[in-house]
Order: structure tokens, then C-alpha cells, then sequence
């Protein structure tokens, strides 16, 4: 038995798809499967989106790309990061497309470029006159997903900057902005988190009629019970006040369930269960009602359990749990279902 299983779900993909381009009312949805498509794997999900109706795919270095160009011979690959003088050379055999934000723009390539609306990080602070090779112009968000006034006074920016030059394609929409501003949608929208759905704004998918694709399980490797006084884990941060059953799962922050995420809820034989005390390594416990045998699933994200939640509960974000989780065959088994 393996210690956890991860199940990707392409039929959920193609559904998050359908639901961003009918969001999108007209532009284009580019895909953005960068660091391994947010860890559900990159090959998949590419192929799964562009056979829903996704157009272009994002990724964040030319390496990325040049996995995928492999594969998808024919599809538009559009490289976000920055490229070193060598990646260019590869990148124009391999027909990639790159984004650009210093002045000197390489030739013989396809080229997007970046301007910084209020971001503060990549791109240019102002736009050139665009040469031949430029095909598009972008820029990013910052507050999509928090701060509505600010995301709006970007996407003004970036039109005004932009207007005379309206014959190239536009894009500055994300995943937040595809779905809640209409102002942003331009020729087309980035989506990364919503492709998997992830909710950009932290509540439950659901509420915006995308459907997670990654689910991840495990099973009760043990059970044991605490007397009162007795304790589990690293730092005897649980300790039970009387006689408490408990089960060991034989997954930890090595696969990606994180230390942080003590007190959070997984679902045990369908039930919701509390995670108690200090997560190690490869192993974290939680709180039973009585004992269960040995393999009793145990559900970590998917059916039903959020990734939303447990990032409330970690301080964090849905894409960094999902990023971080180890998909090695040495520590889980991977299945990609359809539907």
C-alpha cells in the first residue's frame, strides 16, 4: 500500500476551463502551468486545457517550456520569467514565445512585452514603441483578489498605456480578475490557480463554479489510545485530558503536509477529523471518536476537504500547499483519472 495517493482529475479540468471562457465572454484563456502546473502536473493539464479551449501555455522558464514543446509541437508556449542570452537562442529554435521587460528586446523571437502598472517588480516603467517582433503587451496584477480600486486603477494604466497600440495582443487579467473584472479581460486572461480549481480570493470554489482537480489520500497506519497525561508527537503539544483515540497517518512535511498545519481537518472513513499535535516528517495524528482499523482512508484535500481551508489554517495560500506537495513516486502513488 502506498503511503498517500494523489488523483488528478482532467474532467474537472476541462470544466474549470469552460467556466473561465464563459467568464471571459470572448478572450482567449491561456493556461499557466508553471512549476509543474502547480504540481498536478504540467504534460496533463496542458493537454487537457487546450483541448477545452485554452490557446496559449504559461510557464515561467524556458526550461518549462521546453518540456512541454516536446510534447505539444504545435501550441503557442509563452515563457513568463526572464530568459538568459543563451535561453533566447533556444527559445527562437524552439519557437517559443518570451516576455520582456529591459530595453534590449531579441530578435527573431516572439515577444510580449511587460509594462509595471503598480506591481513593482518585473517590467518596463514605460512603453516603447513596440519593433516587429513584439506580439503582445501585458502587464500583471497585484490586488485582484483584495483590493478592487487599486486592481482597477492598474488595468486603467495599462489601457491608456496601451491604446495606441491596440492592434497587438493585450493581457493583463489573472485568475481573480478574469472572474471578477470585466475591464481587465483585454484579447485574453492568464489563469493559473482558478485552472485548478483553486479559488483566487481564498473561499470556496465552488462559489465560482470551479471544481478542484487534485484530491490526495492516505490511511490510518495505526491507532493507539492516550490516557489522561498521555501525549503524541514531537513537543507533547497534544496532550489528552482523558482517554482519547488517536490515529497515526503515514504522511508528513516531507510529502508536503505541512508542520503547520496542526489543528486542521481531514476527513477519516468520511468523517471530519481533527490533526493533533506537532506534524513530523512523514507522519502527523489525529483525533479519533473510537478505534478504526488499520487502512481506514483518510482524505488530506478533494472531496469535500479544501485546500482553502487548510491555507487558513497555515497562514498561507491554496497554490503554495498545493505547489509543495512531494508527488515522487518514492512517496506517493499519482493516478490521472478522466472524470
Amino acid at each position: 500500500m502506498h503511503r498517500s495517493e494523489l488523483t488528478i482529475d482532467l474532467a474537472a479540468v476541462r470544466h474549470n476551463v469552460r467556466t473561465l471562457l464563459r467568464a471571459l465572454e470572448g478572450s482567449e484563456l491561456w493556461a499557466v502551468v508553471k512549476a509543474d502546473a502547480y504540481g498536478h502536473g504540467a504534460s496533463d493539464i496542458a493537454g487537457a486545457a487546450l483541448g477545452a479551449g485554452a490557446t496559449v501555455l504559461c510557464v515561467a522558464t524556458v526550461p518549462e517550456a521546453l518540456a512541454l514543446r516536446r510534447e505539444f509541437a504545435m501550441a503557442r508556449i509563452l515563457v513568463l520569467g526572464p530568459a538568459g542570452n543563451l535561453e533566447v537562442g533556444l527559445a527562437r529554435d524552439a519557437r517559443l514565445e518570451l516576455v520582456v521587460s529591459p530595453e534590449d528586446i531579441p530578435g527573431g523571437v516572439r515577444v510580449h512585452l511587460k509594462l509595471d502598472t503598480g506591481m513593482g517588480r518585473w517590467g518596463l516603467s514605460e512603453l516603447p514603441e513596440p519593433p516587429i517582433d513584439v506580439v503582445g503587451l501585458m502587464s500583471h496584477l497585484a490586488t485582484a483578489d483584495t483590493d478592487a480600486a487599486y486592481a482597477e486603477w492598474q488595468i486603467e494604466r495599462f489601457r491608456s498605456a496601451t491604446l495606441p497600440y491596440s492592434h497587438l495582443t493585450r493581457h493583463v487579467a489573472n485568475s481573480a480578475a478574469a472572474l471578477r473584472y470585466p475591464s481587465a479581460r483585454f484579447d485574453a486572461a492568464r489563469c493559473g490557480v482558478a485552472l485548478y480549481g483553486l479559488s483566487p480570493f481564498g473561499t470556496d470554489p465552488a462559489e465560482d463554479g470551479l471544481e478542484p482537480v487534485l484530491s490526495w489520500t492516505s490511511h490510518l497506519a495505526q491507532t493507539r489510545l492516550l490516557r489522561a497525561g498521555e501525549s503524541t508527537g514531537y513537543g507533547r503539544r497534544f496532550v489528552a485530558e482523558r482517554e482519547t483515540w488517536i490515529g497515526i497517518v503515514p504522511v508528513g512535511y516531507a510529502d508536503g503536509f505541512r508542520r503547520d498545519l496542526t489543528g486542521t481537518t481531514v476527513r477519516v472513513a468520511g468523517e471530519p477529523r481533527r490533526v493533533v499535535g506537532t506534524v513530523s516528517m512523514d507522519a502527523f495524528a489525529v483525533e479519533l471518536d473510537r478505534d478504526l482499523p488499520v487502512g481506514t482512508p483518510v482524505v488530506l484535500l478533494g472531496r469535500g476537504m479544501l485546500a482553502e481551508e487548510h491555507a487558513r489554517v497555515a497562514g498561507t495560500i491554496n497554490y503554495e500547499l498545493v505547489c509543495g506537495i512531494n508527488s515522487s513516486s518514492q512517496r506517493a502513488r499519482r493516478m490521472v483519472v478522466d472524470g
